[in-house]
């Protein structure tokens, strides 16, 4: 750059006056437009800001609005309040709820945590949620919903109406199809015991719904069959579930649990007696399925056991069975949202011989049993003794003795302490089965009675005749009416001097049906003999003897003649003392 470069001046230049479209953005319209009205805001009017109309982009104009409209203030809502109140217990737990990490362990307690705590907020909450359908009818929200692991947490306000106003018409028995993920946000709701009595109403509740809702859609069956096993493990109900399974007929799904009869099976596999290569266990005594009534008296007789320990305050499988060493967690309700909210006391439970779960301080553990040697010598003795008793009772030919010293003399010493004395027990249990398994039922059809009762009054009327002039009678004497029969019949006897016609007499009608066997056994009875000791005498069964005897007698005279105990009823000692002269 020069010398005379740098000393060169600028002169000033005249910068040109704005344009009127350049001041405002607009292009000057040809016509002047008329000045618009004043409005001040104490009129009602208001402005909207208008975005998007003018040329330039971003750039909003005001425009008066010159018909304002009144925002009303929502209605109350109860459903609305009651559901921000069941959300306010996600807030109050201080849990982030990220449903997304279902599978994080901790979350996953957390959501079961504020599930099961929002679920008895809402155990009592019904609703009655309806919309204008597109055909113009009024019917019943049904807003989709689909999840895993469902909540109310993630559902939106139209889904909550919806699910709580089907849930309420399930409670009313109308079971209707819906959305899958509702369906199982009820099932858990039944599997921790929300809106139920207690266990047992639970589960026919989940029995009912699981049965009715297949038949719109049956993907819940392969969680429920899993869910129902666990359900009698978790919950103290009133039946065993091999007792459930049977009742329901669900054993396919249970093959594990295929013993014959609930468990006989797994005790057989444990005893030191071999029951099975009994000559009375395989051969059928006439038509008596002996291996079936062997079983089921086993079960009786176990049922028994099990009663008697737990009023002395022992648990029999704790005494019995013993868990192997390889114990793993076991968590209730796999697959589902649940919180383990029940305050279990430290116990045990066996299914069958392959699965044990063990509960202890409230942590849950599941594995296979072994039994120990004092268990197995004490199963031994205990079928031992049930098949001496049950072959005793049926007269088998071949007699059996089970000895006391078939149990380890510590157990005998540790029940004795308990009051529980097993050579009694068993016995007792066994008589017990087979008096209740061979009792004859009466049924009484009053119909019958009724037409039997015309019939009698009618043969009653045709065996009484107009009076006439009283004719010598010639041949054997008359039967005469005792006292106590003419006040029976006191209003159509006849007049004292008269001779009554004849009258059946129920009694002797009863000694004409009574075998001589039968006769005898009611002398005995009279003279406070051994009754047993005849009934072995005539070789016929004690039970069946009395049995026939009270038939024959409430045939004839509409009333048993003995009790249970073979004991005369005090209002027909006289009557038999007649009967056997």
């Amino acid at each position: 750059m020069n010398e005379d470069s740098t000393n060169t001046k600028y002169g000033s230049f005249k910068i040109p006056d704005r344009k009127p479209e350049q001041e405002t953005g607009m292009a000057t319209p040809s016509i002047k437009p008329a000045p618009l009205p004043v409005y001040s805001l104490s009129d009602g009017m208001f402005y909207e800001i208008e975005y998007g109309t003018g040329p330039i982009p971003g750039v909003g104009k005001f425009v008066m609005k010159q018909k304002p409209q009144k925002i009303e203030e929502p209605g109350y809502d109860p459903a609305l309040e009651h559901f921000k109140r069941m959300r306010e217990i996600a807030r109050e737990h201080r849990s982030t709820y990220d449903h997304s990490r279902f599978f994080d362990r901790r979350v996953y307690n957390d959501n079961a945590v504020i599930f099961y705590q929002q679920a008895q907020f809402m155990s009592d909450f019904t609703d009655d949620y309806k919309v204008i359908s597109p055909t113009g009818e009024l019917t019943y929200g049904n807003t989709p919903f689909s999840q895993y692991f469902p909540c109310y947490q993630m559902m939106g306000y139209e889904q909550l109406r919806t699910y709580f106003t089907w849930r309420t018409r399930v409670r009313q028995g109308i079971v209707a199809d819906t959305s899958l993920s509702y369906a199982f946000l009820y099932l858990y709701e039944l599997l921790a015991d929300i809106g139920v009595a207690d266990p047992k109403d639970g589960l026919d509740k989940l029995m009912f719904f699981w049965r009715t809702f297949r038949d719109h859609n049956k993907s819940i069956d392969k969680y429920i069959y899993r869910w129902l096993k666990d359900y009698h493990i978790y919950y103290d109900l009133p039946y065993k579930f091999k007792e459930f399974v049977k009742k329901n007929d669900l054993a396919d799904h249970y093959p594990e649990l295929s013993g014959s009869n609930d468990d006989f099976e797994l005790f057989c596999s444990i005893s030191k007696y071999n029951i099975k290569k009994s000559a009375f266990f395989t051969q059928n005594i006439g038509s008596v399925d002996t291996k079936g009534m062997i079983s089921a008296c086993f079960s009786y007789v176990i049922d028994k056991i099990r009663q008697d320990f737990k009023a002395a305050g022992m648990d029999f499988d704790g005494v019995f069975f013993r868990p192997t060493r390889k114990l793993v967690e076991w968590k209730p309700f796999k697959d589902a949202l649940f919180y383990d909210h029940g305050k279990h006391p430290d116990k045990q439970i066996v299914l069958s011989e392959n699965e044990i779960y063990i509960c202890k301080s409230g942590e849950w553990k599941f594995g296979t049993i072994i039994t120990t040697e004092k268990g197995r010598q004490f199963i031994g003795y205990v079928m031992k003794q049930m098949e001496s008793t049950l072959r005793k009772i049926t007269k088998y030919r071949f007699k059996l003795t089970a000895s006391i010293d078939m149990i380890n003399k510590d157990t005998i010493r540790i029940l004795s302490k308990a009051g529980l004395f097993i050579e009694k027990i068993v016995p007792a249990a066994v008589t017990e089965y087979y008096k209740e398994v061979t009792k004859t039922v009466v049924t009484v059809d009053y119909a019958s009675l009724a037409r039997i009762r015309e019939e009698a009054l009618t043969t009653q009327e045709s065996l009484f005749v107009e009076e006439q002039t009283p004719q010598k009678i010639t041949g054997p004497a008359p039967v005469r009416f005792s006292e106590q029969d003419q006040n029976i019949f006191a209003d159509t006897a006849a007049e004292p001097d008269d001779e009554p016609a004849f009258v059946f007499d129920v009694w002797e009608g009863l000694k004409d049906i009574l075998t001589v066997n039968e006769l005898h056994t009611l002398a005995v009875v009279l003279q406070n003999g051994n009754i047993k000791a005849f009934a072995d005498e005539c070789g016929e069964m004690l039970e069946v003897l009395a049995d026939g005897i009270n038939e024959k007698a409430m045939d004839c005279i509409g009333d048993n003649l003995m009790d249970d105990d073979f004991v005369l009823y005090d209002d027909y000692i006289e009557k038999v003392k007649e009967l056997i002269k």
